[in-house]
């Protein structure tokens, strides 16, 4: 059987960083206790913050992640012939969003496909790629997360009163930002690569964590133009505290069991939030602090601070950006896990890393047991 390896990353964030100070101007401020819980300093919106115009595009953010990550793979859009996409906010219900980035990159035929998710949709990508490229039905592939949140959050505020402005509204125009990321992967004889992953919605009894409701077809169209907003982000906050580290301890479990390797040997994991104070006191207070979460300490790579929850782009845009930092060499032993509260879904991976790392360093140690 083949190996599938990651030959090329590559990240966008839309603009120029957007401060938490501009956030409270904007919606108002919240209560201490509230904002020490949502650790975002800054986030990147692909929109004008005070206008709402349109700057780009989640399929222009895509394109643009895209590009940097076949340019750093040293091949040729042509080269690619599977192309999976995973986003929340689709510049249209149709076509895909994937196929308009294939039209973009000029190609004429591709396997494509499209995961409706909220953050795990990548790690499931990364399997579904893997599978088809070990079984030599591809060669090449190009899986990217990309997500444009900011035009739902401006009705929030733009031309309303800010102190008519709920809580409930004001928290996720704190937390949410835009972005997109991508990777290239290529099977070969070489060793090491992707092992097999894990993913499972664990929340089919429980309701949406994350609900973006409007724009669909749950309801006339006429009684959703009368609507406050056409498009509402509802975010249960307590809801997502107190599972949320269920979710994550079953995804890090799972992911090491499928790749059947011990959590020892893990080198670093991209976890979104896995840095998070709330989180990290959820996982206390619930007991969730287990043997294999402790053996995670200090190898976290979580960029939530300086980019802000970005959906299905996290995973690829926070790796992107931990290995173009010299973070992730070659050699390493890395985890990606993604999360949703959307419906509680996870999907995890662990790689045997062989991209060379830009920037000069010294070798990963090799973690015993590998």
């Amino acid at each position: 059987m083949r190996n599938v390896h990651v030959i090329g990353t590559g990240g966008y964030k839309p603009g120029e960083p957007i401060q938490t100070s501009t956030i409270e101007q904007l919606v108002g401020p919240l209560p201490d206790d509230v904002r020490a819980g949502i650790p975002t300093e800054q986030r990147y919106w692909m929109i004008d913050p005070l206008t709402g115009e349109h700057r780009d595009s989640n399929s222009g953010m895509a394109r643009k992640a895209a590009a940097q990550a076949i340019e750093t793979a040293g091949i040729d859009a042509s080269d690619i012939t599977l192309m999976i996409l995973a986003t929340g906010t689709p510049d249209y219900p149709l076509p895909p969003v994937v196929n308009l980035i294939q039209e973009q990159l000029g190609l004429e035929r591709c396997a494509t496909m499209e995961i409706r998710s909220g953050g795990a949709g990548v790690g499931q990508a990364l399997d579904i790629a893997r599978m088809y490229l070990e079984a030599g039905v591809h060669q090449t592939a190009l899986v990217i997360g990309s997500e444009a949140i900011s035009p739902i959050l401006a009705p929030v505020y733009l031309g309303q009163d800010v102190r008519r402005i709920r809580m409930r509204e004001r928290m996720p125009v704190y937390m949410f930002g835009d972005g997109a990321g991508a990777m290239v992967l290529s099977a070969s004889d070489q060793p090491g690569g992707l092992f097999a992953g894990a993913t499972a919605c664990i929340g089919g009894r429980r309701k949406p964590g994350i609900h973006a409701v409007g724009g669909g077809t749950h309801a006339p169209i006429r009684e959703q133009m009368a609507a406050k907003r056409l498009v509402d982000l509802r975010v249960d906050v307590v809801g997502a505290g107190d599972f949320t580290p269920v979710m994550i301890t079953e995804a890090i479990r799972e992911t090491l069991d499928a790749a059947r390797v011990d959590v020892e040997t893990i080198d670093a994991c991209v976890l979104p939030e896995g840095n998070a104070g709330w989180m990290l006191d959820s996982l206390v207070e619930s007991g969730l602090d287990g043997a294999e979460w402790k053996a995670l300490d200090g190898k976290i790579i979580d960029s939530l601070s300086t980019i802000g929850a970005v959906g299905c782009a996290a995973v690829p845009l926070f790796l992107d950006q931990a290995w173009r930092a010299g973070q992730i060499p070659a050699g390493a032993r890395l985890m990606i896990i993604g999360v949703e509260s959307t419906k509680w879904i996870y999907a995890g991976s662990v790689i045997d890393w062989t991209l060379a790392s830009p920037v000069s360093m010294s070798p990963a140690p090799v973690s015993a047991g590998r």
